[in-house]
């Protein structure tokens, strides 16, 4: 394998991207700020639902992976005698060293603590001795691993349930990978609808919950239509946009009774979902990790009638 590492402005990233891949074979290319580390790094993507504040980098590096010497040199020498290649210039080409992929990228996936003994754990991990409860759960093409703090408060608050009383219905909706819907399993729950517009995410948490030995007549995975009416608790772990535009549908799924918890939710954003579930229910800030809050609200039981006395 060999690396070809050019230095591109703004204006060139895109075009010569495309002839890289399209006309001179390359296996992929990256593009990273070229001035990363450095006081003139700029931030290119913005916060969950905020424009960004750029359309790119002001120079960018792009690193190009080719399986011979041969064809990054041509790739090379065609790209920069081209009409309009100015301000483009070679930083770099090189072989690559063989690497070990599978175990480099494991390697970036470790045990994940919920509690002392509640554990999410990739597949090629020991789980610890501490540990109760364990999820089993590898990377893959849903959202999901318990590695961000929305997932890990989610499961923090299910964790955190007094022994036995983790309700006995559940929705997970926009459930990913499965991750809540498995966790609220494992801990007690009795049946677990968990439900996402992606059919791969459905597929997805089909899996992970016969991977973690869940029955599917404890965990139904399906697209949202398979949510049908009151539940003991509501689990969405999305983001602020969306939770805003789900108020009503999420607040009409929850019992008498029962519970709301909601994640994907920056600090900065509290109020606005506060008030956006003010007509159905009464959010408050339950937790709080890296900038991230977990939002949740009760639904008050029905009132209990007292005893008739004596005639």
């Amino acid at each position: 394998m060999y690396e070809l590492v050019l230095r591109a402005p703004q204006a060139l990233v895109e075009p010569v991207s495309d002839a890289l891949m399209d006309e001179w074979g390359a296996l992929s290319v990256s593009v990273e700020d070229a001035d990363a580390g450095t006081a003139g790094e700029q931030a290119l993507f913005g916060e969950p639902g905020l424009p960004a504040p750029a359309a790119g980098w002001q120079q960018s590096t792009l690193t190009a992976l080719f399986d011979g010497e041969a064809a990054a040199e041509r790739a090379a020498t065609g790209l920069l005698a081209q009409e309009g290649a100015a301000g483009l210039h070679l930083q770099a080409l090189h072989a690559v060293a063989e690497q070990d992929w599978v175990r480099l990228t494991q390697s970036q996936f470790t045990p994940v603590q919920i509690t002392p003994e509640f554990w999410v754990v990739p597949s090629w991990h020991e789980p610890p001795a501490q540990a109760r409860h364990v999820i089993r759960l590898d990377p893959g093409l849903a959202f999901g691993t318990g590695t961000h703090p929305t997932t890990r408060m989610c499961l923090r608050w299910l964790a955190r349930r007094p022994a036995g009383a983790l309700p006995q219905r559940v929705l997970d909706y926009g459930c990913g990978s499965g991750i809540l819907a498995i966790g609220a399993a494992l801990l007690g729950a009795g049946a677990v609808d968990a439900v996402d517009i992606d059919p791969a995410a459905v597929q997805a948490t089909r899996d992970n919950a016969a991977r973690n030995g869940v029955p599917g007549t404890v965990l139904a995975p399906g697209l949202p239509d398979a949510a049908r009416g009151a539940y003991d608790l509501v689990l969405a772990n999305i983001l602020a946009t969306p939770l805003k535009l789900l108020a009503p549908l999420l607040c009409g799924h929850v019992a008498p009774g029962g519970a709301l918890v909601l994640a994907g939710i920056l600090e900065r954003q509290a109020d606005e979902l506060t008030l956006a579930y003010a007509p159905w229910l009464a959010l408050a800030v339950s937790d709080r990790e890296d900038g991230w809050i977990l939002m949740t609200a009760q639904r008050p039981a029905p009132a209990t009638a007292a005893p008739a006395g004596p005639a």
